[in-house]
């Protein structure tokens, strides 16, 4: 049985990228897969690459060897069969525990080597899933496309092939009376919202059972 690894980089249980990560885990049991959830915001406190270079030595080659929260989060990576992760946009990127994840499973097995600059023996299929409250016809504008597309390049060379879902114009809160945004109009991201989701829920489904 194929074993996937499903990462919730976000804080907000049940709503809008835990809905998606869920569901593309879903699909992926639907399959006959087993899947191992993991939410970044319950482990233990944990922090990006911190530049030890542990993992460029001879006898943790390829390894972190930070014990923090994320040392089980990479070695369940390092033995899957495949990996969903996924995190809001925070001002213009990534959650930075997202970032801390990213820079630590992608960092311990590049090896400024010419000849074999990627030592991950394992290759394994992501789900890479980002969810805005920018719509997605901005993203070339504002620079979310080249972004994405960075970080789907990047675990290509040292993940594994990837595949990305975005969904924007997200309902960001269930009650937009509660504060003063100006900048929305509550009945119509609602609105969006009800007419949408379900598509991208759909994407995710499909994205998971395909993998």
């Amino acid at each position: 049985m194929k074993k996937i690894i499903a990462i919730n980089a976000g804080p907000r249980k049940n709503w809008n990228t835990d809905k998606l990560i869920k569901e593309a885990a879903k699909g992926a049991e639907s399959a006959g897969a087993e899947v191992e959830y993991i939410s970044l915001f319950d482990i233990e406190k944990h922090t990006g690459c911190v530049s030890c270079f542990g993992c460029k030595q001879q006898k943790s080659f390829g390894k972190c060897v930070c014990r923090d929260g994320l040392y089980d989060v990479l070695e369940k990576i390092r033995n899957a069969d495949g990996l969903i992760i996924g995190s809001p946009n925070y001002l213009s990127d990534m959650t930075a525990s997202f970032r801390a994840l990213y820079e630590r499973l992608i960092f311990q097995v590049l090896t400024y080597n010419v000849e074999k600059p990627n030592c991950n023996e394992h290759m394994i299929p992501v789900i890479l899933i980002m969810t805005s409250n920018c719509a997605e016809e901005m993203y070339d504008q504002i620079g979310y496309t080249d972004k994405l597309e960075s970080y789907k390049s990047t675990f290509e060379k040292f993940v594994g092939p990837t595949k990305v879902l975005t969904c924007g114009n997200t309902l960001q809160v269930s009650d937009y009376s509660k504060y003063d945004w100006t900048m929305f109009d509550p009945a119509a991201k609602q609105e969006h919202h009800d007419k949408t989701f379900n598509s991208y829920l759909e994407r995710a489904f499909e994205l998971g059972k395909n993998m």
